[in-house]
């Protein structure tokens, strides 16, 4: 059984940065991507970030310049997140992504930037 396991949420005031951890649990496999989502209050979910196999990243634009993925594909992936602001709130998920399968979600994990 295959886990993704996030830590690193935690309430930071604007200005502030956090970092974000996801885990893999379960699996060997070289995923074709792992990432981040996020969903805010009354908001869908939305991509925030993914760090490709072959090494390459991308982006929201929103947090693009603010935000830096790095890591694996296989064990690890980390949200480094400066400048945060506060819409930048939401539950945080981490994603790896599948060939010909629906993709991996961990359970999420809480960042509020207060204001």
């Amino acid at each position: 059984q295959v886990q993704l396991v996030e830590s690193g949420g935690g309430l930071v005031q604007a200005g502030g940065s956090l970092r974000l951890s996801c885990v893999t649990s379960g699996s060997t496999f070289n995923f074709p991507a792992m990432g981040w989502y996020r969903q805010g209050p009354g908001e869908q979910r939305e991509f925030v970030a993914a760090l490709h196999r072959d090494g390459t990243t991308t982006y929201a634009y929103s947090v693009k310049g603010r935000f830096t993925i790095s890591g694996d594909t296989e064990n690890r992936v980390d949200l480094q997140m400066n400048s945060l602001k506060p819409e930048d709130t939401a539950v945080y998920y981490c994603n790896a992504q599948r060939d010909f399968a629906s993709p991996y979600w961990g359970q999420g994990t809480q960042v509020t930037v207060s204001s």
